[in-house]
């Protein structure tokens, strides 16, 4: 019995170091020629100083993309707020109105309200439009700048 568990125990060791049955090989240590390990070297050597380029030019990118998102929500913020502001103008203008309709007594008097009312709210929307143009092109041009100065940069570290 004693024979039995010291050969299971023999079995399962060696099962637990080579668990697929294959058997070890190894190679055999020869020498390395000079010219062979120097060639390695200089490899590893432009391996590592272009990792550490490229770890460089990813946290320059990182910290650019973080520059262009602050300045992109700065600018949707303005953008939104401006928004805002003229969905407020437009809807006191649009009560005046109907307050201005309530006191008028002729057909006629409707019609000139009326057509006073959509030439002020013309020139109104158009003034706004302009506003949101000119402020669209100021946020574009703010949030564009940092990409072109880290695209310059990038061109000038690879030349």
């Amino acid at each position: 019995m004693n024979e039995t568990i010291t050969a299971t125990k023999a079995k399962t060791a060696k099962h637990i170091t080579d668990p697929f049955g294959m058997s070890k090989y190894e190679m055999p240590k020869m020498e390395m020629p000079a010219e062979f390990r120097a060639m390695t070297d200089q490899g590893l050597a432009h391996a590592r100083d272009a990792c550490t380029k490229a770890k460089v030019t990813s946290e320059e990118a990182v910290d650019l993309l973080v520059n262009v998102y602050a300045t992109v929500t700065k600018g949707a913020t303005e953008y939104n707020l401006k928004l805002i502001e003229i969905a407020r103008a437009n809807n006191r203008a649009a009560f005046d109105y109907v307050q201005e309709l309530l006191g008028v007594k002729s057909p006629s008097e409707l019609i000139e309200l009326s057509t006073a009312h959509m030439r002020r709210q013309f020139d109104i929307v158009s003034a706004q439009n302009k506003e949101l143009h000119a402020l669209v092109q100021e946020l574009t041009a703010e949030a564009t700048a940092p990409i072109k100065t880290g695209i310059s940069k990038a061109f000038n570290n690879v030349t």
